[in-house]
């Protein structure tokens, strides 16, 4: 990273206390990593324009002893992730790690081959298949599977199958209840906050290397290419569902509302392998991910998982999951099921316990420790998620943003407060001159608190700037939380350099498309600007031809407002085209023009829908995050 500085002595005491507690003679994890090697990934994925989308290759120094600059526990994960190529499971399936942030599998059938998850980019994936295609010969695909509704699952369909293949009944592709409404929300609605907020999380600016971005944890880093998607043909809706194509049984569990709202995991009876799809992975995974999502529930997940045990833990012999590495052998299976599963519920029974006792959310979260036989397990380890922001999640689930204490009731925004305060504490450079005084004690926490109030308040004030990176980054060093350390080091790279945007936009032309009437009505509701829209009201009506469907909206009090029912009178404008044509009103803008070039037909006041955009006020992909 550019205007690095130095490993502090604190955090060079912090790791080598690391190294001497935590269990590092237990290799087995990197056994398991390495076991079944098919091939290797030889090359970088390009994407059409020439550029370079994914490269494993640039994680080749995640070798020998951690350096004093990474967390050892975080290198060692790191190291294991990084380990990417073709992988035999069992015979009979096989798996592509190492090529994005998640894994694909693939599971041979008397004819062709089952994918289950399709990596984040088209590019990504078209590069997996021809991986295994490459080592295991030119299989048709039957199905596809998606295990779940997060983009990391399904956004490289396109380099598997084509809508073509799907539409004409070639290629089946299964998921589960709600996939679409759930991965289409949470791709549009807020996903230029999450996509901004995932740049820092990933570190997608952050050089890779012992200075910067060294793994996620739960996978390297996220591809930056196309991301698409094609709609399921069949839903999943019951566990115990069953379904065989070519020649492979497949037992359904479900298990909404736990990594993902949509979610489900896959039992192959005749290879006894589980996928657990990212219910059970090799660390704690998180409750509330740091890009910003709906708070998951660790009661159900935790319930999930010992209900996985009931249905599959007497004959299970292998679980893979959609990140990380296999785990082999019944008895190591369940052990590791029911350890994930206790993780779980230790956060949350905890977490409850000591909110009844009026602790809140930063005081549980300084407060628990997991018992030795968590601690002791290398996958119970937060370099994803974290004990810390998940105790937080869990308070947050039950209780909301507000503690109970009135003074934080109304307080002032980050800017208003932080002149307050920094005129409290003497003015900036007072504040600064202490806070020297406490970074080179290595009260890092104290340090980055106070000079973001100072930054907040004085944003060109270089000294607090300067120690404020400086400071972020010793934070990132010591972090066993691969996204904590990401978050870190790119808040000092943006201090330093300025902002540096959201690299990956997960809001796809294919995503968008998926979108329902009520969903794309209300993705353009989001922009309007309320108190510029005051004053404006207007009508236009939609009409679908091939669902024969029917749609009033009305702008009014600056709010955009839509109902599927008959309406009185007749609206200022009317727009009618099909169901597939719609999405053109997100992607091609409201214009005349850009309406009839996508084939919607407009009659009645055309000015409407300019004043209609007018007023629209999309997202900001590069909004600031460390400074006003």
């Amino acid at each position: 990273m550019t205007n690095s500085k130095p490993v502090t002595s604190s955090i060079v005491e912090q790791q080598a206390k690391a190294r001497e507690t935590l269990p590092f003679s237990d290799t087995q994890d990197f056994e398991d990593a390495n076991r079944g090697l098919v091939g290797p990934i030889e090359e970088p994925v390009l994407g059409a324009d020439g550029r370079v989308v994914w490269d494993n290759s640039t994680y080749a120094f995640l070798e020998g002893e951690a350096p004093e600059s990474v967390n050892p526990s975080l290198w060692r994960q790191s190291q294991l992730v990084a380990t990417g190529g073709l992988f035999e499971v069992v015979e009979g399936i096989y798996q592509v790690r190492g090529m994005d942030l998640s894994n694909t599998t693939f599971v041979e059938g008397e004819e062709g081959v089952i994918v289950i998850d399709t990596l984040l980019s088209v590019e990504t994936g078209a590069a997996a298949l021809a991986l295994y295609r490459q080592h295991r010969g030119d299989r048709a695909i039957k199905a596809v599977v998606y295990t779940h509704s997060h983009v990391d699952h399904f956004g490289g369909v396109k380099g598997f199958v084509s809508q073509e293949e799907v539409d004409s009944g070639q290629v089946r592709i299964l998921a589960p209840e709600g996939f679409i409404e759930h991965s289409v929300a949470e791709n549009v609605y807020a996903g230029t906050a999450m996509s901004r907020r995932a740049a820092y999380m990933y570190g997608a600016a952050l050089a890779r290397g012992p200075l910067g971005q060294v793994g996620a944890g739960l996978g390297q880093t996220v591809s930056t290419g196309v991301v698409s998607l094609i709609a399921p043909t069949d839903y999943v809706s019951e566990t115990g569902h069953e379904e065989t194509i070519d020649g492979v049984r497949m037992v359904f569990q479900m298990a909404p509302d736990t990594e993902a709202p949509s979610e489900m995991l896959v039992y192959l009876p005749g290879f006894k392998a589980l996928c657990t799809a990212e219910d059970a992975t090799h660390n704690l995974h998180n409750l509330l991910t740091l890009r910003g999502a709906v708070v998951r529930d660790p009661h159900a997940w935790s319930n999930y998982l010992t209900e996985t045990i009931d249905l599959f833990g007497g004959e299970v012999e292998v679980a893979f999951a959609s990140h990380h590495w296999p785990t082999w052998d019944n008895e190591r299976v369940v052990g590791f099921l029911s350890t994930q599963r206790d993780l779980y519920a230790y956060l949350h029974d905890q977490t409850l316990r000591l909110l009844n006792k009026g602790l809140v959310g930063a005081e549980i979260a300084e407060q628990m420790t997991m018992p030795p036989a968590l601690e002791n397990a290398w996958h119970t380890h937060g370099y994803y998620g974290s004990a810390s922001h998940n105790t937080k999640a869990v308070y947050q689930r039950y209780l909301g943003w507000f503690d109970g204490n009135p003074s934080h009731l109304w307080q002032h925004p980050p800017v208003a407060r932080a002149k307050r305060v920094v005129e409290f504490m003497g003015g900036a450079d007072a504040v600064v001159e202490k806070a020297r005084v406490s970074f080179a004690a290595g009260d890092f926490r104290w340090v980055a608190e106070v000079l973001n109030e100072v930054v907040f308040a004085e944003p060109d004030h270089a000294e607090a700037r300067e120690l404020l990176a400086d400071t972020y980054e010793q934070l990132g060093y010591g972090a066993e939380n691969g996204t904590w350390r990401s978050f870190y080091l790119s808040g000092a790279t943006e201090l330093r350099e300025g902002q540096f945007g959201s690299p990956t936009q997960s809001g796809s032309p294919d995503v968008v498309a998926q979108l329902t009437p009520g969903m794309l009505f209300d993705a353009i509701a989001i922009q309007v600007d309320g108190p510029k829209a005051w004053d404006e009201k207007l009508t236009i009506d939609v009409i679908l031809t091939d669902t024969d469907e029917h749609y009033r909206l009305r702008l009014a009090n600056g709010v955009l407002t839509y109902s599927g029912r008959p309406q009185p009178g007749e609206a200022d404008a009317t727009l009618t085209t099909t169901k597939r044509t719609l999405p053109a009103l997100a992607l091609g803008g409201l214009s005349a023009d850009g309406l009839a070039q996508a084939g919607i037909e407009l009659a009645g006041d055309a000015s409407v829908l300019a004043r209609l955009a007018d007023v629209l006020d999309p997202g900001d992909s590069n909004f600031a995050i460390v400074t006003p």
